[in-house]
């Protein structure tokens, strides 16, 4: 899935080539694209016909293009894409939604081959969107206090990674970011949270900022076609990666093979020499979540 680097890749595309334009037709080509628009597609249609996209926000791994007090929401799921180019180019098999524009330029197409993703009309919106309201801000945002996150990682009880990938805790971290940010931090991904002094919990972040912005400034990370940008450019943070997918392979900083671990029915990738496992075998990553 998508993680912050590569949604923001997309929201910048986005701002560039669709804020200003105004919306002359949609076309929903499978109704599951909008299938949390209880109305159906001919309402989805006809609600964004002749509306003017003002720009496009991100929060976390979720995108909106506001409308007006309102906005269309998009999250790509697995697979999803939204790209811009030439109207009259073939539709492909993949796209769930075509949207044209009053000055007859590039078109923008929700492309998306396993249908994870959506679409979704988000009335009074603009701002933040009421269904992703519950998310928690990423830590580019603003609004994003470091001293709360800090003591709210710290008062949790389960495992490191399995905290980084909260969303209510912190957004657009996913699980190739946090292997990369905990390996910088040199801090093995069970780590019981309520064991991290203050000072390992500032370092978590302050490495999960540093991957991430390593990882925008390639453009994302591409590992198939499913993730690229709005032209259909794919990311090359893959070429920087330093554990995630690199199992026996030889750690950068010290040379030990890294090691693969099953992780929440994904896996978790680390170095054992770099991050030494804990003793202590409390709130492993496959456990539910203990925290209140």
């Amino acid at each position: 899935m998508p993680e912050l680097p590569e949604v923001e890749t997309v929201r910048s595309g986005l701002d560039k080539h669709v804020a200003g334009r105004t919306i002359d037709a949609v076309e929903v080509l499978h109704p599951r694209a909008v299938r949390r628009h209880l109305a159906g597609p001919a309402d989805f249609e006809a609600v964004l016909r002749g509306r003017t996209i003002t720009g496009a926000r991100r929060r976390g791994k979720y995108l909106w293009l506001p409308v007006g007090e309102d906005a269309l929401v998009a999250h790509l799921g697995m697979s999803g894409q939204l790209l811009v180019g030439d109207p009259g180019r073939p539709v492909s098999a993949h796209v769930r939604a075509r949207f044209t524009f009053t000055d007859q330029g590039p078109d923008l197409r929700f492309t998306d081959q396993r249908t994870f993703g959506h679409l979704a009309w988000a009335s009074g919106g603009a701002v933040l969107p009421p269904l992703i309201a519950h998310i928690a801000p990423d830590p580019f945002e603003a609004v994003f206090d470091d001293g709360v996150f800090i003591t709210r990682l710290r008062a949790r009880r389960t495992g490191l990674k399995r905290a980084l990938l909260d969303q209510s805790l912190v957004s657009g971290i996913g699980n190739i970011y946090a292997d990369e940010a905990l390996w910088r931090a040199r801090l093995h991904w069970a780590r019981a949270t309520d064991t991290l002094t203050q000072a390992e919990a500032a370092r978590t972040l302050a490495a999960v900022r540093d991957v991430l912005g390593d990882a925008l400034l390639a453009g994302g990370t591409s590992f198939d076609r499913l993730y690229v940008n709005v032209n259909g450019e794919s990311g090359y943070f893959s070429r920087s990666l330093c554990v995630y997918g690199q199992e026996s392979q030889p750690c950068p900083r010290c040379g030990t093979p890294i090691r693969r671990a099953p992780f929440m029915n994904r896996s978790a990738y680390s170095c054992p020499r770099c991050q030494p496992q804990p003793r202590s075998r409390r709130y492993h990553g496959d456990l539910h979540d203990r925290s209140t």
